[in-house]
């Protein structure tokens, strides 16, 4: 096969296997409780989609039509999800942590004909939705497909001939921060030409390993699945519990890992944790980040050889072996990550590289990598894709890989689209003279007070989030005199903090302890001074609790929903305004 890729992911098995046949497509936990780790060839991987596929037309499913996935991250998703294409149909991710009117929402907005559940409590809680569901046809458990009746092998392989690129591949529903989420229809041709921009930037191949917890319901997920597939790595999955994830990694030992932040920014305040304990090791900890970087860059003077020597044995080469001791791309979206963190782990010898991107683009707008990084920026647009900043600052996106509308919903595709068309992301941002893309905020989140003043609050709010202590930061202010926060605390930093000072502090007890308050007063006060007056926190108030997808004020992707937590601490806001 000399094709670069496939022509659409309905053939992408048969292509994959093909070209790599024996190599190693996936790896995971092998399930019988001792540990060890199972693997499945890319030809295996193409016989289980090609029973799943078989199963689905076995079910009735026709091409066009919607098959929703409710499941977690595991190698039966990617068989269900390729098992499906290659049968015509069009994938409806959806996240095991929604909640019933979402689910009912979606499953219902898409029409889906199909559920595929990950175990029969989901499976449960479908059949409960039944009445509101009238295109549902049937709800399975995802491990009984293989066992199920299967249509011919010759109509599934015909079926996944006949899509085109310009066919729906999926259609996946935003995170709905503001109301009912949208459903981003994404063609065959979308998801393509992220490949055709991302394939000669993310280096890998046979004998590579990608490790992958994050939910295949995302979009960026599902796209760091195709990439991994398509250049011969392996896949490899989590054992399934997040809290396992840190140790894992160890064991599992990628040299790819795309992840959210917050796992880079645990490892960062872990060991600077760790050396705090100790009598002078918050000094020893900073000189050994100032060398490290030094090294990383080139610069490091004879003078300091020793001492970089002396840190590598004791701490480069021990963080390095946390993430396995293969690492050699770990990629970042979805929030900014703290610049600290960046410096750590390229002192330690790990970069890291930050993109952006959005459904509506199938994952991806901008990336940093290897050929062209800039701190602070989230990198230059990828081949193919255009970028403007409107007058407004609006970032404005048009190419191949921009979406052809929202399911079912002309008014809001409409509002998305404009004549030449170009997306209007609604996020804000800036493009510096060699191209790099900066994001600055939401224009949807725009504050404005009372006296006119308009203020981004994810400036100040990420300001005040690259204190270790703090977990989130929300700016309250619109049609107020002036900019007051709720603040929630990271507990375990909290905890670790309370343990070295001799406290005895739940999460409620150090929202209210006055040395915590301090902790976090100093983070706010140097946020403050790095935005305009008008920006500025004035009050601040510590809540005894953190924002999560059980209280509604996290969307099942961990955005932030604002209307939800200015109205569940309604009394909190009012108290800072002295109302």
């Amino acid at each position: 096969m000399d094709a670069v890729r496939p022509e659409t992911l309905a053939v992408f098995t048969e292509w994959a296997a093909e070209r790599y046949g024996g190599e190693t497509a996936l790896r995971h936990r092998d399930g019988g409780g001792g540990g060890g780790w199972t693997t499945v060839t890319y030809a295996a991987l193409r016989e289980r989609v090609r029973r799943t596929g078989r199963a689905l037309i076995g079910l009735g499913v026709r091409p066009g039509e919607r098959v929703a996935v409710l499941a977690e991250t595991r190698p039966a998703w990617t068989y269900t999800h390729f098992g499906l294409l290659a049968a015509g149909a069009v994938l409806v991710p959806v996240y095991p942590t929604a909640g019933e009117e979402e689910l009912a929402w979606v499953l219902s907005d898409a029409e889906a004909v199909a559920v595929v559940c990950d175990d029969a409590a989901q499976a449960d809680r479908v059949e409960a939705l039944r009445p509101k569901l009238p295109a549902l046809r049937a709800v399975v458990r995802m491990d009984a497909l293989a066992d199920m009746e299967r249509a011919p092998e010759a109509e599934l392989l015909e079926r996944a001939r006949r899509v085109t690129p310009d066919a729906d591949a999926s259609i996946i529903y935003t995170s709905g921060t503001t109301g009912l989420p949208k459903g981003c229809r994404l063609t065959h041709g979308n998801m393509g030409a992220i490949q055709d921009a991302t394939l000669p930037l993310i280096q890998g191949g046979p004998g590579d390993s990608t490790y992958l917890y994050l939910p295949l319901a995302h979009v960026l997920a599902q796209l760091i699945q195709f990439t991994t597939l398509m250049e011969g790595g392996e896949l490899c999955y989590f054992g399934g519990r997040i809290e396992d994830v840190l140790s894992e990694l160890a064991e599992a030992r990628p040299t790819h890992l795309p992840s959210v932040p917050r796992l880079f920014e645990k490892v960062h305040s872990v060991v600077l944790s760790m050396a705090e304990s100790q009598e002078g090791g918050a000094e020893r900890f900073r000189e050994a980040v100032r060398i490290g970087l030094l090294a990383a860059e080139g610069r490091l003077p004879e003078s300091d050889r020793p001492a970089w020597e002396e840190a590598e044995k004791n701490l480069y080469s021990l963080v390095r072996g946390a993430f396995g001791g293969r690492l050699n791309q770990a990629v970042t979206g979805a929030a900014p990550i703290a610049p600290a963190t960046l410096d750590f782990l390229r002192a330690c010898g790990i970069a890291i590289y930050e993109g952006y991107g959005m459904t509506e683009t199938a994952g991806l707008i901008s990336l940093n990598h290897p050929g062209a990084a800039r701190h602070g920026t989230v990198g230059r647009p990828i081949a193919g894709c255009e970028v403007r900043i409107a007058q407004d600052g609006e970032i404005l996106v048009r190419g191949p890989m921009v979406f052809p509308g929202y399911h079912a919903n002309p008014a809001a595709t409409a509002r998305a689209l404009d004549a030449e068309g170009w997306l209007h992301t609604g996020d804000l941002g800036e493009l510096d003279a060699d191209g790099f893309l900066s994001i600055t905020g939401r224009k949807k989140e725009l504050i404005i007070t009372s006296a006119g003043k308009n203020i981004t609050p994810t400036e100040v709010e990420f300001a005040v989030q690259r204190s270790r202590y703090v977990s989130r930061a929300v700016l309250i202010g619109d049609r107020r005199p002036h900019p007051v926060a709720l603040i929630t605390l990271e507990a375990d930093e909290i905890a670790a903090w309370a343990r070295r000072e001799g406290l005895d502090l739940d999460l409620a007890g150090a929202a209210a302890h006055p040395a915590v308050r301090a902790l976090v007063e100093e983070a706010v006060t140097q946020a403050n001074a790095t935005v305009s007056r008008p920006a500025r926190i004035r009050a601040f108030r510590i809540l005894p609790e953190d924002f999560t997808i059980e209280a509604g004020t996290l969307t099942p992707t961990l955005k932030l929903r604002r209307t939800a937590v200015a109205q569940r601490y309604a009394a909190e806001i009012d108290a800072l305004y002295g109302d």
